[in-house]
């Protein structure tokens, strides 16, 4: 087992690690719409925050040689599910080049998420092709 840490992407608001590596898949933890060059949450738009979001993980897979054609699940949490048109739109564009190879997908509605986001995802990732 390894614990990834990356210099690209938000820093972890909590005490967990941003990905765990166990054998040829790699669990990330939450991704919430956070730029990191700022700190800023983006929660005003969820287009925005679910393009914030993918962004970051391609800057952290980028980091470790890979990129989101390695993504094979996907959890999306969202504060607001009746938008949830807007999230997947946004979400197809960045992983339309695996058309019609999309990653497994869990969407579900909360009532609340870390620092008030109003959308965080979390990824499971295979290391090898």
């Amino acid at each position: 087992m390894e614990f990834l840490r990356f210099k690209s992407g938000p820093k972890p608001v909590g005490p967990y690690s941003q990905a765990v590596k166990v054998g040829n898949l790699i669990f990330f933890s939450g991704i919430l719409p956070i730029v990191p060059s700022t700190g800023e949450l983006i929660t005003e738009d969820v287009s925005k925050a679910t393009e914030q979001i993918l962004r970051n993980l391609e800057a952290m897979l980028s980091e470790i040689g890979l990129s989101l054609n390695s993504v094979v699940k996907t959890t999306i949490y969202t504060t607001k599910l009746e938008e949830f048109g807007k999230i997947n739109e946004t979400y197809e564009k960045f992983f339309s080049q695996n058309a019609p190879n999309y990653p497994a997908r869990t969407t579900v509605g909360v009532s609340q998420l870390p620092k008030g986001a109003t959308v965080e995802m979390d990824f499971v990732v295979c290391s090898e092709h």
